[in-house]
C-alpha cells in the first residue's frame, strides 16, 4: 500500500527559509541518493518526504525553536499523508510500509525541522510499534488506529526522575483494583506529553519478580488522576513538548494492560530497538541539514577572491562530514533491513543510533566552523542545528548505553 496522499499538493521544490539571512543562503540539496536496494516506493517515499519537509518544515522551523511551538498544523498534515503511522497495518490506521520507508522518511522530515522529526519518530516507535506488536485485536482497533492515522498523538512512558537509563528500576506500580488497575509514580522526560491522547506506561505490578514484575499499559491520557508538569525549557529540538507526567490513583480497565503481566521489560526493551532506527534517522536528517548549510555557504563566501569552498581547509571539512553521514546512513538502512526481514537486529540498530547521533553533533560542530562568525548567531540555521544534535545521543539510550549493547553483543559472538 503506497502512502496516501503522499504525491499530493507538497511536491513543488521550496528553497528559501521564512526567516531572514538564511534565505539567501541556506538551501537543501536537490540531488538524491536512490540506493541499489531501493524500490519505487523507496524513491517515491524519499523525494515526496523531502519535498514535503523543504515545503511546509524548513519555512517553520525557525520560529517552531525560537517559539518552542508544536507545529501542530503541520503534523496534522504529516498524518494526512500517512506517516504517523507509517508501518502500521493498514487494517489499523496505518500504511503498511517497511522499516526501511520509515528511515527514510525520518531522515527527511528531520532534515527539515528536528522537532517534527521527534514528533513523528515519538508516534511511530514509541507508541504504534508496542501496541501493534503486543496489542490483542481490540486493543489495536480502539488504542492505535486513531493515533496510526494521525487523529490523535501517543507517547511512551518509561523513564522516571531517578531511575534514568535503568529500566528495570521502575518505582511507578500498578496495584491491583479488581477489574482495574491503580496506577502511582511519575514518568519523565516525556516526549508529546502535552499533546498525547493515548500513552504506554511501563509500572512495577510485583516488586519481588524485580524487573520481571514490570507490565505495560495503555492509558488514555484524560484519565482522572494524571498531570502534567511544566514544559521543560530545553537546548533543542524545542518544538515538541517534554514534562513530567503524574499518576496518582489513575485507574486503568484491565483490558488496557499491554500483552501479558510481566512482560513490560520485554515491551519496553523491543520497543527501544526499533526506536533506535528512528533517531538515528532524526540524527542522520540533522547532520545533513547541517552539510547543506556549510557547502551553500562556503560556495557563496568569497576570502581573497574565490569562494571559500575551494580552500582545502574547508573541503577537509565537508568530505569528513559526508563520510560520517553515509556511513551512518548505511547502518541505519541495514538495521531497518534487517528488521523488515524478521531477523536480530539489536546491535545494528545499537550501531547506527550511536554513529549517527555521534555524527549529528560533529557535522552540526563543523558546520558552525565553516560558517565561522555567522554560525553562531540564530539568523542561520547552523547553531539550531548544533542544539538539535546533542539531543540525539541521549533519548533512546545514550551512547554510553549503545556501547554496552554493541560491546555485549560482540563479547557473545566471540563466545
Amino acid at each position: 500500500m503506497l502512502i496516501r496522499n503522499l504525491l499530493g499538493p507538497c511536491t513543488r521544490r521550496f528553497t528559501k527559509s521564512a526567516h531572514g539571512t538564511s534565505s539567501s543562503i541556506v538551501r537543501h540539496s536537490s540531488s538524491y541518493i536512490h540506493w541499489p536496494f531501493f524500490s519505487e516506493e523507496h524513491i517515491m517515499i524519499q523525494e515526496s518526504t523531502r519535498s514535503f519537509a523543504e515545503a511546509e518544515l524548513q519555512p517553520i522551523a525557525f520560529d517552531v525553536d525560537k517559539n518552542s511551538l508544536f507545529p501542530s498544523e503541520v503534523i496534522k498534515k504529516i498524518g494526512d499523508m500517512g506517516l504517523m503511522g507509517i508501518a502500521v497495518d493498514p487494517d489499523y490506521g496505518g500504511s503498511g510500509m517497511d522499516t526501511l520507508s520509515y528511515a527514510i522518511a525520518m531522515e527527511e522530515i528531520s532534515r527539515g525541522c528536528a522537532s517534527g522529526g521527534v514528533i513523528m519518530s515519538a508516534n511511530n516507535s514509541l507508541y504504534c510499534a508496542p501496541v501493534e506488536k503486543y496489542g490483542n485485536d481490540d486493543q489495536k482497533q480502539r488504542f492505535l488506529t486513531p493515533v496510526a492515522s494521525g487523529e490523535d498523538v501517543g507517547c511512551f512512558m518509561l523513564s522516571e526522575p531517578g531511575n534514568g537509563s535503568d529500566a528495570g528500576a521502575a518505582s511507578t506500580v500498578a496495584r491491583d483494583g479488581g477489574d482495574h488497575y491503580i496506577l502511582n509514580g511519575s514518568k519523565a522526560w516525556i516526549t508529546n506529553a502535552y499533546e498525547a491522547r493515548w500513552g504506554v506506561v511501563l509500572a512495577t505490578t510485583d516488586k519481588s519478580l524485580k524487573h520481571k514484575g514490570i507490565s505495560a499499559f495503555i492509558v488514555d491520557m484524560k484519565s482522572p488522576g494524571i498531570s502534567l508538569g511544566k514544559k521543560e525549557d530545553k537546548l533543542g529540538i524545542r518544538g515538541s513538548s517534554t514534562a513530567t507526567i503524574t499518576f496518582e490513583d489513575c485507574k486503568v480497565p484491565k483490558d488496557q494492560l499491554l500483552g501479558k503481566p510481566g512482560e513490560g521489560f520485554k515491551v519496553a526493551m523491543t520497543t527501544l530497538d526499533g526506536g533506535r532506527i528512528g533517531i538515528a534517522g532524526q540524527a542522520i536528517g540533522i547532520a545533513q541539514a547541517s552539510l547543506d548549510c556549510a557547502t551553500t555557504y562556503s560556495l557563496q563566501r568569497d576570502s581573497f577572491g574565490k569562494p571559500i569552498a575551494s580552500l582545502y581547509a574547508i573541503q577537509e571539512k565537508l568530505a569528513d562530514m559526508s563520510v560520517m553521514i553515509d556511513s551512518s546512513r548505511l547502518l541505519n538502512y541495514k538495521a531497518a533491513m534487517l528488521k523488515d526481514a524478521g531477523k536480530p537486529f539489536t546491535k545494528d540498530a545499537a550501531q547506527a543510533k550511536l554513529l549517527a547521533s555521534e555524527s549529528a553533533t560533529k557535522c552540526a560542530h563543523q558546520a558552525i566552523q565553516i560558517l565561522g562568525g555567522m554560525g553562531f548567531v540564530s539568523d542561520m540555521p547552523a547553531e539550531r542545528h548544533y542544539r538539535d544534535a546533542r539531543i540525539t545521543e541521549i533519548y533512546e539510550g545514550t551512547s554510553e548505553i549503545q556501547r554496552l549493547v554493541i560491546g555485549g553483543a560482540v563479547v557473545k559472538e566471540y563466545s
